[in-house]
This record gives C-alpha cells, sequence and structure tokens, in this order.
C-alpha cells in the first residue's frame, strides 16, 4: 500500500486580525448593551486575536466556500501539484453556507479543478479530521494518488447580535453567549500525494484514528433545537415555520458547558489507548499540535496525562490559538500549516496531532513523520538563470529601446512559465509519459497553424516593404513542416496519427490562434516581429533544454523528442533573419511599440496554451 504524504499546506484568515476590544464592533451589541460575560471568557481562554469574515456592520465578506478555496489555492501554490490534476477534493465544516448541496461541492464550484471525486463531512471540530481520514485512505489504498482536504469555518455570522435581538431577549444565557467569544472564522487545507514533494520537507501520514463517543454521551455543543434537557425537544425544521423555530432560539449555536470536562476525559482517554495499542509512545513524540478551544482545558489535558504516566512536556506542545483563535474543524490544518512552515521541524520528528469535538463527544488523533525532500535517486533538473535570447541590432536609439523592452518581456515570460505545471514537472522529474503526448497533441493544434497566419501577414505588406515581405516568406516556409515533425514524434511513441491529426485546439491555443490570424489580417502587420520574438525565442533558448530534460526522465529515443532537440538547433538561424527584419531601415518608434505589445501578448497566450493543456 502506498505512504501518504501531506507535501503543501495553506490558509487563509480573512480581513484582518480582531482583538479582544473589538470584538463587539463586529458582532455587534445585544440591544446597545456590552456584554457582562465576554471578559471573563476571554480571560479563560486565552485568544489575544481572531479573524472575522464580516465587517463592522455584520455584512459577510466572504462565503464559506470561498474562503476553502483560498486556502486550497494557497496550498496548491507551493505545490508541484496542478490544481487540474487533483483527483480527490474532501471539505468538512461545522456549518456550510448552504443546507444543500455538500460544501465539498460548493467549494469545488470556486476553484480551477477539473471533474474529481468530492466528499463532504459536516460534524464540528472533527470533521476536518474526517476528510483527512477519507483522503488517507484512498491513496493509501491506490485508489487515488492526490487529494486535497480543507476544513474551514464562518461562525461569527450565526452570533450577529441582530439575531438574538430577534428573540426579544434581554440577556443570552451562559450556554449561548460562550460561544460568541470562543468562535472565529478562517479555513486551512492540505495537500495529499503518494509521494513526498520535491520542494521541501514533507508529512508522512502514519495513521489516523477516529473514535464517537456517542453512544454514551449526550449533545454537548449543537443548533437545531431550542434546548436538550429531555433529548426529545423539536429539531428545526418540526416548527410550523422557520420564524418560529429562530424566535424559540432554535437556530442558535449553544454549547453545555458543563459537559466540557467529559471532552478533556474521553480525549486522554483515546490518547491511553493508542499507547496501549503500541500505536505510540510518548518518547518518540516531538510535536504535539493539540486542538483545545480554550488555553483553561490545556492544564487539565496535561494533569490526566500525567497520572498515567503519559505526560508530554510543555516545550513538545504546538499552538496558536491565542494568535489564529478557535477555528473548529481548520484549526488543525491552520496549525499544520504554521509548523510545516516554520523551519522548527526536521527530518525525523514525530508529530502526535489531537483532536477532540464537543458536538457529542468525538476525539481523533494523527500521527505524522516528517520526511525529507524527494529521496536521493528521484532525479531533479537544474532551473537556469533567466536571461533573455540575445538580439544583436544596430546601435540607434529606437533599436536601443526595443532591445531593452523585449528583454524584459522575455525575463518576465521565461520566469513565469517555471510555475507552469508541465515545466514544473520537467524539472523536478516527474514528468509522466501522457503528459507528453499531451504536450504534443495540443502543441500540434496550433503549430500547424504556424506557416498560415506568416503566409497571410505576408500578403498583407506593402511592396515597399519588400525586405520584410520576403523575411515573413522565409519564415513561413521553414514552418510550415514542423507539425508533421510532431506527427512523428508522435506515432514514435506508438499513438495513432490519426489521433493528433483530428484533436482539438485547447482553450489556450485557440486564443493564440485567434489572436495570429486577427494580427496578421492587418495592413502591414509589422508588429508580429514580436510575436516570432517569443516563438523563435523558445526555439532557441527553451526547446532544446525542454527536450533534453524530457528524454533523459522518459527514456525517450532520439525519433520521439525530436521537434523540441531539431529546434533548439534550427532556431538560432531563424533568429538570426528575426534581427535582420528588425533592423530594417524604416523601423521607428511606433513601430517597436506595436512589436514590443504584441510579444507581451503573444508570451502570456503561448503561456496560456501550456496552462491548458488537455482542456478543450
Amino acid at each position: 500500500m502506498d505512504n501518504v504524504y501531506i507535501t503543501s499546506a495553506g490558509i487563509f484568515l480573512p480581513n484582518e486580525p480582531v482583538s479582544n476590544d473589538e470584538m463587539e464592533d463586529f458582532l455587534g451589541r445585544i440591544n446597545g448593551k456590552d456584554s457582562a460575560l465576554k471578559n471573563r471568557i476571554l480571560k479563560q481562554n486565552g485568544i489575544k486575536f481572531r479573524h472575522y469574515a464580516i465587517d463592522k456592520k455584520q455584512q459577510s465578506s466572504h462565503t464559506n466556500a470561498e474562503m476553502a478555496a483560498r486556502a486550497i489555492d494557497h496550498a496548491l501554490e507551493r505545490s508541484s501539484l496542478s490544481p487540474k490534476d487533483v483527483e480527490l477534493l474532501a471539505a468538512g465544516t461545522t456549518q456550510a453556507d448552504l443546507p444543500v448541496p455538500g460544501f465539498a461541492s460548493m467549494v469545488h464550484g470556486n476553484l480551477g479543478f477539473s471533474a474529481c471525486e468530492v466528499a463532504s463531512f459536516q460534524s464540528v471540530c472533527a470533521s476536518g479530521m474526517m476528510a483527512l481520514k477519507d483522503a488517507y485512505a484512498q491513496i493509501k489504498s491506490g485508489e487515488k494518488n492526490n487529494a486535497v482536504c480543507v476544513g474551514s469555518e464562518f461562525a461569527s455570522r450565526l452570533f450577529k447580535g441582530s439575531r438574538f435581538e430577534k428573540q426579544n431577549v434581554k440577556s443570552l444565557s451562559f450556554d449561548a453567549e460562550f460561544l460568541r467569544w470562543m468562535l472565529s472564522d478562517g479555513s486551512g487545507a492540505l495537500v495529499l500525494e503518494n509521494k513526498k514533494s520535491s520542494k521541501g520537507l514533507s508529512l508522512r501520514i502514519d495513521w489516523i484514528d477516529i473514535k464517537s463517543h456517542a453512544h454514551e454521551l449526550p449533545l454537548c455543543m449543537y443548533t437545531g433545537k431550542a434546548d436538550d434537557k429531555t433529548g426529545s425537544e423539536p429539531s428545526w425544521l418540526d416548527y410550523p415555520d422557520y420564524e418560529s423555530a429562530s424566535q424559540a432560539g432554535a437556530l442558535n449555536l449553544k454549547q453545555d458547558v458543563r459537559l466540557l470536562d467529559r471532552v478533556v476525559q474521553k480525549g486522554v482517554a483515546h490518547f491511553f489507548e493508542l499507547i496501549d495499542s503500541k500505536k505510540l509512545s510518548t518518547e518518540e513524540i516531538d510535536w504535539l499540535c493539540c486542538h483545545y478551544s480554550s488555553e483553561f482545558f490545556k492544564q487539565p489535558i496535561k494533569d490526566l496525562m500525567a497520572k498515567g504516566g503519559a505526560l508530554i512536556p510543555d516545550e513538545k506542545w504546538f499552538s496558536n490559538l491565542t494568535t489564529k483563535g478557535n477555528t473548529g474543524s481548520a484549526s488543525i490544518f491552520i496549525m499544520l500549516e504554521e509548523l510545516m512552515f516554520s523551519g522548527k521541524l526536521k527530518a525525523g520528528d514525530s508529530i502526535l496531532c489531537m483532536v477532540p469535538e464537543s458536538g457529542r463527544f468525538i476525539t481523533s488523533f494523527m500521527k505524522l513523520t516528517v520526511e525529507g525532500a524527494a529521496a536521493a535517486g528521484e532525479k531533479q533538473y537544474e532551473i537556469r538563470e533567466v536571461e533573455a535570447p540575445e538580439l544583436v541590432l544596430k546601435e540607434r536609439p529606437v533599436s536601443e529601446w526595443l532591445i531593452r523592452q523585449l528583454t524584459n518581456v522575455w525575463i518576465e515570460f521565461e520566469t513565469s512559465l517555471l510555475k507552469v505545471p508541465v515545466i514544473t514537472k520537467m524539472h523536478q522529474g516527474s514528468l509522466s509519459m501522457n503528459d507528453y503526448k499531451l504536450l504534443l497533441h495540443d502543441l500540434r493544434q496550433q503549430v500547424i497553424d504556424g506557416s498560415q497566419w506568416i503566409t497571410r501577414a505576408a500578403s498583407c505588406i506593402d511592396i515597399e516593404l519588400f525586405e520584410l515581405r520576403s523575411a515573413f516568406i522565409k519564415h513561413a516556409a521553414t514552418e510550415h513542416k514542423d507539425y508533421q515533425l510532431l506527427e512523428r514524434n508522435f506515432e514514435a511513441l506508438n499513438e495513432p496519427a490519426e489521433a493528433i491529426r483530428t484533436g482539438k485546439k485547447n482553450i489556450g491555443s485557440m486564443a493564440l490562434s485567434a489572436f495570429m490570424f486577427n494580427q496578421a489580417g492587418k495592413p502591414n502587420p509589422i508588429d508580429l516581429l514580436g510575436a516570432m520574438f517569443i516563438i523563435e525565442g523558445i526555439g532557441k533558448r527553451l526547446a532544446g533544454h525542454w527536450g533534453r530534460m524530457m528524454q533523459d526522465q522518459l527514456g525517450l529515443a532520439d525519433e520521439q523528442v525530436s521537434f523540441f532537440t531539431y529546434h533548439g538547433v534550427a532556431d538560432e538561424n531563424h533568429f538570426h533573419r528575426l534581427e535582420k527584419a528588425l533592423d530594417h531601415p524604416l523601423m521607428n518608434m511606433d513601430i517597436a511599440e506595436a512589436i514590443v505589445k504584441t510579444a507581451k501578448t503573444t508570451a502570456r497566450l503561448y503561456r496560456m496554451q501550456l496552462e491548458e493543456l488537455g482542456n478543450y
């Protein structure tokens, strides 16, 4: 069975941190009065700052699904995994934006993913761990190669003062008000893969253990009923209308604080069970990431651990409760993100994650082992220093300006290409044969248009610019058979020629070709020299380098990669013809500016073509 690694993490904490003194400005005062309980509760929980996705008018700045998507984007930006390659999205939350459909579906709708499996988990703090367990199990079994997990919470909008005022209450019960000063908003996401990251440390998931104790304990934290005195009170859906359910307080989020010590007891008892079953020993734990809702509960946890002879010393505890707040299902993700990128971890460290939930009492644990970057033998490829293809032009002010501007365009272009998934995979040595076939297939659909737009451009150039027209025609002559070379490479991979000849353009190729034909049809489209600078620059500067990397890591024969290796040599000569065209005596600043703009546009569209591989 595959090892499973957390290879990246990301968070999203909405808006600026909110201090204790500012909390009621955001949540709203009930009947215009300051809370009599706030300071007492805050003194116990120890939280100094938290984040809210509402403003001081109690208007939402984000949805819960949007926050989750932002955390996922952050995690994937740090990862080598392309958003379009994600196979599973597992999401946990306490309260989604909508009762229906599932939270993961709403998050998926906010992401630039392709079709993927989704899994929604609705609980309280443990829902994030449930999402992790599902993803872990699927990758462990080989069902999936990767997954993204997210925990996200938007608690603040449940505690708006206006909600309680509509219930005509003079003051809140302690159970209702307690959570108002305990919970906050935010999201955290983890990328899981069946291989280690090549960018830095990975966290190998050794096991995840989750237990429900609902069979022996009553409700503790809930919404959907007015109270739980007998256990038979009606659900909010049983009221004659939504207004009467709200008026009765059935939609308030509450916690029976008298039961909270049972959460501590059950959590530590589960901890002892794991020790007894030899799943862990306290001596091997280097870090304990313990999610607790209040600093008040840390000491009782330690006391019970000590009584059982399994105390974990203070210096091994890691928490960011005081600065990030209690974000429920997202808390363990937000905690791991900070620890993972803190510089404190080293290969071999063991991390124990503990996440209890008071909803109806769930305890969950996860053990992680820190591992270094991709193991020796997994070849990495050098990222060369970014530099523009050299242009040699006659010394005149307009030429010097043109060289400077095109150099800047190229440097920005090549730098941005390093973030494109297929190029990232080349440098990491993780490119697959399917990736390479897809690259050939999609490039061919655009390359076949090359000689056509160049020929069209030549036909639109006035006879007074004969030398430039000749340059375009010569360029078309060298380009018109390139697509055949791509087809031969594809066939040499034992793929049918018909598959590449009848293929569709991806959306980036469509945009690039449409732009080229549009420009080529204009009178005297000399600005297309900027497009040639980018395209020939790719041949001169990048094609051969890419070809050698792909040939090496995929074991390709010469006839399977010759499109790239050929251009690495041939485009040197093509580039000299481009220099002659740019040196035309009629070159002026207006034409030079148009050339630079077209170079910028071509660069962006070419990058888009590579980003959208397979997106038809």
